[in-house]
């Protein structure tokens, strides 16, 4: 495994902060669903199926992982650190902006 690639793994997995379990609860709720943009002629967000992708990551073994999985891995560091870097002003925990961290399977209150 190169250099590079390890680490992708292991930024992806410090980015990451939520377990499996937590991220699939939370891609469960009505909040999740509600925000996000969706692609032409679907009805599920880039966010809340990228949430459902990063939890096959979290549970594969490192040797497992494809070159798909190395370039979402890439996607979800970069949309959890641009994201987070447009912190709003004050309570941040019934915004869309932070709905929207956690499907990319980032809670920012932790």
């Amino acid at each position: 495994m190169s250099k590079e690639v390890k680490s992708v793994i292991e930024e992806f997995r410090t980015s990451v902060n939520m377990k499996p379990k937590d991220l699939e609860s939370w891609l469960d709720t009505e909040e999740s669903k509600s925000v996000g943009m969706t692609k032409d002629g679907e009805d599920e967000s880039v966010g809340h199926k990228s949430g459902k992708y990063i939890i096959e990551l979290l549970q594969k073994d490192k040797d497992e992982y494809t070159d798909d999985d190395f370039a979402h891995m890439k996607k979800v560091v970069s949309y959890i650190h641009r994201h987070s870097a447009q912190k709003p002003e004050g309570d941040i925990e019934n915004t869309r902006w932070y709905y929207s961290l956690k499907n990319w399977g980032y809670d920012a209150s932790k």
